[in-house]
């Protein structure tokens, strides 16, 4: 196994594109090549992280915060990112991070925390705009279904729960080709009429370099005539946030100690309950507090996630409970997410869950 397989398996979950572009998920420390034996994840890196990798002969740890984020000019020590690098690099220790791409797409970090809570009928909170593109192509009447299917096959096609999505017109091309060509179908030198179908589809924006060489590779002809537009449609599985409904209509009150005992808070903050029965929930895994119009529009009862400012809190307004439960609280089965994929993946391969916990936060009862 190499560091890279787990890596592809991790990407192919939560594509590297998707991230923020502050954000500085990927492989932070280690060769794509080497060899790794095992790995150990866990949602913060830390020297205790590493330290416990050294003992069980880690050879990687898969993680949700990056270990850096803004760069390291020096790396003699002088702070808690870069004793950690140094300490990996002696130790042959490979750290990979996924960050806000995981956060966004569906059954993520948020998902996840619906599913805890046994949530039905989810919706991402907040779906991202500027992540879709239109292609349009035209084809010969004897190659739709092979460039068709190729497309497909490289991303293209998916809206919502469906694939294989495309709409298609009958049409006639017309073409002269030159001295210098091989023309699929026509002479040279003489204007040709061909009976072609226009296939329209969608794909995401990250795919397009996988999706347009799917096309020239399928298309018969030598010169390929396509056309890309972007679509201002949000991506419906994509972006930060979930909403969905309890099973059941649940005393306001009672939700708030489920959601205690699920997540194990020590507390939860929260603002007044002017309402004495919640249904519809809405989560967003870590800093959330931005998106209180967003859960206040999909119509929740409450809001959970984390890192509410003290005035923000106002922003209610007696329309949402806020129910922050905490930063590493609202990640911490980021863990699961990881060890799952890469399970999956390679159910041979020896990976598990950091028994150091990393919540910088603690409490004084």
């Amino acid at each position: 196994m190499k560091v890279k397989d787990i890596v592809n398996a991790i990407e192919e979950f939560a594509p590297p594109a998707l991230q923020e572009n502050w954000d500085n998920s990927g492989l932070l420390v280690g060769n794509p090549s080497d060899e790794v034996k095992s790995a150990v994840v866990t949602l913060d890196v830390t020297e205790a992280v590493i330290d416990e990798a050294i003992n069980n002969r880690d050879d990687m740890i898969i993680a949700h915060h990056p270990l850096i984020f803004g760069g390291l000019k020096r790396l003699n020590g002088k702070s808690d990112p870069e004793r950690a690098v140094i300490k990996a690099i002696k130790n042959d220790i490979a750290i990979y991070a996924a960050h806000t791409n995981i956060d966004v797409v569906k059954n993520g970090v948020s998902w996840r925390m619906a599913e805890k809570l046994g949530l039905k009928n989810l919706d991402t909170l907040s779906p991202q705009k500027g992540l879709l593109k239109k292609l349009v192509t035209f084809v010969p009447e004897n190659d739709i279904a092979k460039v068709r299917d190729a497309i497909f096959a490289a991303g293209a096609g998916t809206i919502g729960e469906y694939d294989s999505c495309s709409y298609n017109i009958a049409g006639q091309g017309t073409f002269k080709a030159g001295d210098h060509t091989t023309p699929y179908v026509g002479e040279k030198g003489k204007l040709h009429f061909e009976k072609e179908t226009r296939i329209e589809t969608i794909y995401p924006a990250y795919l397009q370099g996988h999706v347009i060489s799917a096309l020239l590779n399928a298309h018969p002809y030598e010169e390929v005539a396509y056309d890309i537009y972007p679509v201002e449609n949000k991506h419906p599985q994509i972006g930060l946030g979930v909403v969905g409904e309890l099973p059941d209509e649940t005393d306001a009150k009672d939700f708030l100690t489920q959601l205690k005992n699920t997540f194990q808070c020590t507390a939860i903050r929260h603002t007044a309950i002017h309402k004495s029965k919640v249904s519809k929930i809405a989560l967003l895994g870590g800093s959330g507090s931005s998106f209180i119009n967003s859960a206040m529009a999909a119509g929740a009862d409450v809001f959970v996630t984390a890192d509410f400012k003290y005035h923000q809190f106002f922003d209610a307004k007696n329309k949402i409970i806020i129910a922050d439960i905490g930063h590493y609280e609202s990640e911490q089965f980021t863990k699961e997410l990881f060890y799952e994929i890469v399970t999956n993946k390679f159910s041979k391969f020896a990976v598990r869950l950091s028994d150091v916990n990393t919540n910088p936060v603690n409490y004084l009862f």
